[in-house]
């Protein structure tokens, strides 16, 4: 009875975690809207994640922090990955950039086989397959290839987001020694490094988080800190008990709470043609964790 009381906790902790992350978008949009942008947001949001975080967790940081320099690359990979998805469906089309985003299998596969020199098994392949076909149906328009194949700044956004999602997952084989608590503290100083990045590059530092000033603003943000810090750490539960694949399959319900949640609160339909290809690639993401053939088997 335990058992089945841990699980069901488990897969509500998965669920609770593509609610989260299918609902995201929309308080950063609104704060985008607002003159507050998602750079500065990144930068407080993920400022106040880490400060309750390590606060919470510093017993741990107190007994095995340590420095390793993959931490680094890890930091600026997750941070962009945050960053970008943040950014891009704060100016985009919210089921457009996610779609985009879940391409992540597809450049999980060509890493894994490039720089781990994994062999993909045929539902590796199959993954690249249907991924690429996803991409194409969602892209096409007349004169695709003649002309520009990324229509918005956005779609650049949620691509790099992905292969960055996909190429930290791929070197975080190489860190699976260290602590998750300090790892994630690193992926949320590396989310609020590339916000204090860009507000420097456009000299807009102290002009926009002046805004902080503002309560409705303060108050987002300290929400938005805490429930992206309570996510990572009920997410981290979840995977914790069930099979990866099966936080696969419930994790794609984001699609779904960003499907429903962008329509009625955006306005924003999904036409056939996006349908078909979201289709492809949400089945490629549910094959993903057999791309890699086992040692001895069949390529």
């Amino acid at each position: 009875m335990d058992f089945v009381k841990q699980k069901l906790l488990a897969v509500s902790c998965a669920i609770t975690t593509a609610l989260v992350w299918g609902l995201m978008w929309y308080p950063f949009r609104h704060l985008h809207g607002t003159g507050f942008s998602t750079a500065a947001t990144s930068l407080s949001v993920y400022i106040v994640a880490t400060i309750i975080g390590v606060t919470i967790y510093r017993d741990v940081f107190r007994r095995e922090a340590r420095f390793e320099p993959i931490l680094l690359l890890l930091a600026f990979l997750y941070g962009w990955c945050n960053f970008a998805y943040t950014w891009a469906v704060a100016e985009g089309e919210v089921m457009r950039v996610l779609l985009l985003f879940y391409l992540s299998p597809l450049w999980s596969a060509l890493f894994s086989r490039l720089l781990l020199h994994e062999r993909l098994s045929r539902i590796g392949w199959l993954v690249v397959v249907m991924s690429l076909t996803g991409l194409v149906v969602i892209l096409y328009r007349p004169g695709l290839f003649s002309g520009q194949i990324f229509s918005s700044r956005a779609d650049w956004l949620a691509l790099s987001g992905g292969i960055s999602f996909a190429l930290g997952n791929v070197l975080s084989k190489k860190a699976h020694g260290l602590p998750v608590a300090l790892k994630s503290a690193m992926v949320w100083l590396g989310v609020a490094g590339c916000g204090l990045v860009s507000l420097l590059w456009r000299g807009q530092l102290v002009g926009e988080m002046a805004q902080l000033a503002q309560p409705d603003v303060a108050l987002i943000v300290l929400a938005l800190g805490v429930t992206l810090l309570a996510t990572s750490i009920i997410s981290l539960h979840g995977l914790s008990i069930l099979p990866a694949t099966q936080v696969m399959t419930l994790m794609l319900l984001e699609l779904v709470f960003a499907a429903i949640s962008a329509y009625f609160l955006a306005g924003e339909a999904m036409k056939p043609q996006e349908w078909l290809g979201g289709l492809l690639i949400a089945s490629a993401s549910l094959m993903s964790g057999r791309i890699i053939a086992k040692p001895n088997a069949a390529p």
